[in-house]
């Protein structure tokens, strides 16, 4: 299943090169979301809200009340993500608040499978050089994403991994990585990271994951 990504920063659509340079931006909400709108599924970021530079609020509840979305970025709490859910949310996106003093925080991810249900929840594995990234991938800990996936497969419907070392470049998701992942767990498993054709989308398809893809629809690489 193909994904299409909305991020936004300053009130803006965008698309970052790993996370850091601003490749493309977009005010023309209308035409996403027309677009967006015959897929089962739409993952939201607030990068702002994800880096601790404000947040897109509005803009969120927007394309949440329109598209069907998984919305993350500086989902941190138990209220936050509640917040989220009720802005019009399907699915939470929690990263950064499933590690605590370098360890995964287990009874976090307990407690908010308790309050909103596993079903709610997706749990995101983002990667640079083999470590989790956290906090808008400014930080790293000493964890790995198998680590993460197989301590954490009880409380969530799906992992997001991305793999920054490759994100937005264009230049294909690392498939050998795919098999590890998708024997690590049965929950759906959603990965991101320099897609670039409705080919590689179908061969991630045929090895039992969902591809999330931004830059190379923005770009005009594929149609959406």
């Amino acid at each position: 299943m193909l994904i299409p990504s909305i991020d936004l920063m300053g009130g803006k659509i965008v698309q970052l090169v790993q996370g850091k340079k601003k490749a493309l931006e977009f005010d023309d909400f209308e035409q996403w979301i027309n677009r967006f709108a015959k897929y089962p599924l739409v993952q939201l970021i607030d990068l702002d809200a994800a880096t601790g530079h404000g947040n897109n609020a509005e803009l969120v509840r927007d394309f949440a009340r329109r598209l069907p979305c998984q919305v993350g970025g500086g989902i941190r709490s138990m209220d936050a993500a509640r917040a989220t859910l009720e802005l019009g949310a399907r699915r939470v996106i929690l990263g950064s608040s499933l590690i605590a003093n370098g360890a995964i925080d287990i009874t976090f991810a307990q407690r908010v499978a308790a309050e909103l249900g596993p079903d709610k929840l997706v749990f995101a594995v983002d990667s640079v050089g083999g470590r989790i990234a956290l906090r808008g991938w400014q930080e790293t800990a000493n964890i790995t994403a198998l680590e993460m996936i197989r301590a954490l497969q009880t409380y969530c419907a799906a992992f997001l991994y991305t793999h920054i070392d490759t994100e937005g470049l264009l230049e294909g998701f690392p498939i050998d990585l795919v098999p590890g992942l998708r024997d690590a767990t049965s929950n759906q498993i959603i990965v991101a990271g320099g897609i670039r054709s409705e080919q590689e989308v179908d061969r991630l398809d045929s090895l039992g994951v969902d591809a999330v893809v931004g830059m190379a629809i923005y770009t005009g690489l594929m149609s959406a």
